[in-house]
């Protein structure tokens, strides 16, 4: 059974910088795309970025592009997320998930972590 555990989220202020991390087990996680999504209270949770099986290809949305990296390390079997020049609306709570099709989340939804940006 999958298992998808996030943490790294706090709370921070605008203009500053958080590592999320995702650690994956129960499953083949060399053999997946995977990705990070966020949601915020009465939202759809949203596609934030990708990375394809052996990282060689990643994708971001567009409100996050050049502030957020994504990345992977497949023999540890963790993702992570690195996000620079924070804003108020990332604030979210971020999961990792496996990704099908364009935006689809392959497994059940871990407990996500908490970022807030605030003054």
């Amino acid at each position: 059974q999958a298992q998808l555990v996030e943490s790294g989220g706090g709370l921070v202020g605008p203009g500053s910088s958080l590592r999320l991390s995702c650690a994956a087990s129960g499953f083949t996680f060399a053999l997946w795309t995977m990705a990070w999504y966020r949601q915020v209270p009465g939202k759809e949770r949203e596609l934030v970025a990708s990375i394809t099986r052996t990282g060689e290809t990643t994708d971001y949305a567009d409100s996050v592009k050049g502030r957020f990296t994504i990345s992977r390390d497949n023999a540890k079997e963790m993702l992570f997320l690195q996000m620079n020049s924070l804003k108020s609306e990332d604030t979210a709570v971020y999961y990792c998930n496996a990704l099908i099709g364009a935006r689809s989340a392959r497994f059940g939804w871990g407990q996500g972590t908490q970022v807030t940006v605030s003054q």
